[in-house]
């Protein structure tokens, strides 16, 4: 009873002592000279309210919801599948499942079978209480199943892919109540980006912006590695997604030499997850669909006119190809700093072989950061893309890697001088700072529409009364 009270009184001092959304928020930063030469868009120039109380005040819970009283349809256990910013998203998908089906759901179980075999558990990386009580007002999450339920095997499934909450409701919930208990043993990408009733999405956000908040371990390794990089003023994070698993996966070899295309390639088809194996790298290329290289990128950064001193954080795991191949980015960018240079041995240590872990630091400095550039488009790009957003339209720049190849090439078989490629690739991307827009949506194709957790615009505060402003593109 003391350890409850004492529980309750300390979570509620926590509460109205944080800050609104469970994230330490950096202060809105002054505009710094412009990343686009004279074209300067500041950073500041499309901040919002994050959220309006007469608008979308359900999006964060009060001090202390009061615990919603529902008769539980069933249980819903879920098995992660994918990085942290995939689970992070399903997490998010799945709660809202459950909410909309009035179950009762189990702390998620994190995937430790894929690539980075990562042993963490929902509770190293994410403050599992906080994730429980911030939710009491709308599902009910408990730690374990019921005892009852020792020895039972439940139902395992994958939804489907891109479902509407008609689908659940006609497919999912009549096998819960039949079996009373359902695990969904893939979980990414099973909910639709659009169409859903609007509290439905911004239960959404809710999850995601207040209720899923890392470890005060976490927490705390993340504002001293950010503390750091504010000390000297402004800070770039670049997710340089070069890493050994994205090329291999992704059969992107531009660039390497033919022992690294045979080593990529033979770890692609090592892995049988990965079902792809006869890949055209350099059409992938040229279709936009391959991160961009350390060199690549170095070239576009300078043309978007970022100074050489600019303090850069590099968001990734081990660059494959090692300091070599960031040789030309520290040689034009020297002021390139990594996680191992902000933390101290000891540190980093607790971090060792929990590759999840070391991602929740990059992302909460990648969500503090005055400039966010991510070289590709995956989770980690999208999902930090829409929180940036969600905190106030803080600049990202979504590089668009089809025309930016085109360009690159031009610019190496001297097609163009040195100023008309800067003067391309700054007018590129004018429209491509994460300025307010609707996502696009594309009727039959979820994986070419935009994604929900990168541009979460119904859950934006006042950017939603200016929504009949915004160009809706329907294809």
């Amino acid at each position: 009873g003391v350890r409850v009270a004492s529980s309750i009184l300390l979570w509620t001092a926590v509460l109205q002592l944080s800050t609104f959304f469970g994230l330490p928020l950096p202060p809105l930063r002054a505009a710094r000279p412009s990343c686009i030469g004279n074209r300067n868009i500041s950073a500041t120039a499309y901040a919002v309210t994050a959220v309006a109380s007469d608008d979308v005040g359900d999006l964060a819970p009060p001090a202390l919801p009061t615990r919603r009283s529902y008769r539980s349809n069933g249980y819903l256990l879920i098995s992660c599948n994918g990085g942290l910013n995939q689970m992070r998203a399903a997490i998010c998908d799945m709660v809202t499942v459950a909410r909309y089906l009035n179950l009762t759901m189990v702390v998620p179980e994190l995937d430790k079978q894929s690539f980075w075999a990562d042993p963490s558990d929902f509770g190293d990386i994410f403050d599992v209480n906080h994730f429980i009580y911030s939710l009491r007002d709308e599902v009910k999450v408990i730690r374990e199943l019921p005892h009852k339920f020792n020895g039972k095997v439940p139902l395992s499934m994958q939804p489907v892919s891109w479902s509407s909450e008609k689908y659940y409701l006609r497919q999912i919930l009549p096998l819960v109540r039949k079996h009373k208990v359902i695990r969904f043993s893939r979980t990414d990408s099973r909910l639709a980006n659009n169409g859903l009733p609007l509290k439905l999405q911004k239960l959404r956000c809710r999850v995601n912006y207040n209720a899923l908040r890392f470890t005060p371990s976490i927490e705390a390794l993340g504002n001293k590695m950010i503390s750091s990089l504010r000390s000297t003023g402004y800070f770039v994070v670049l997710h340089l997604r070069y890493e050994m698993d994205m090329l291999a996966f992704s059969g992107c070899t531009h660039g390497c030499s033919g022992q690294e295309t045979a080593e990529l390639t033979r770890m692609r088809y090592a892995y049988p997850w990965w079902k792809e194996k006869e890949i055209d790298s350099e059409k992938k290329r040229l279709e936009g669909l391959c991160p961009l290289t350390p060199g690549e990128t170095t070239l576009v950064l300078k043309a978007l006119g970022f100074p050489r001193d600019t303090r850069i954080y590099i968001a990734s795991g081990e660059i494959y190809g090692g300091e070599k191949r960031l040789a030309a980015l520290k040689a034009e960018f020297p002021n390139i700093v990594r996680k191992e240079m902000l933390l101290s041995e000891d540190e980093l240590h607790l971090f060792q072989k929990h590759s999840t872990q070391m991602a929740a630091l990059d992302y909460l400095v990648s969500v503090a950061s005055d400039v966010f550039i991510p070289s590709n488009d995956g989770n980690m790009a999208k999902v930090v893309e829409g929180h940036r957003r969600f905190m106030g339209f803080h600049r990202t720049i979504q590089l668009d890697r089809k025309k930016l190849v085109e360009l690159i090439d031009l610019f190496e078989d001297q097609e163009l001088s040195w100023n008309e490629f800067c003067t391309a690739v700054k007018e590129l991307h004018e429209g491509r700072m994460s300025q307010p827009t609707r996502r696009k949506v594309i009727a039959g194709q979820p994986k070419e529409e935009d994604y929900f957790y990168a541009n979460p615009y119904e859950c934006l505060g006042p950017a939603r009364k200016r929504r009949e402003k915004l160009k809706h593109t329907e294809a």
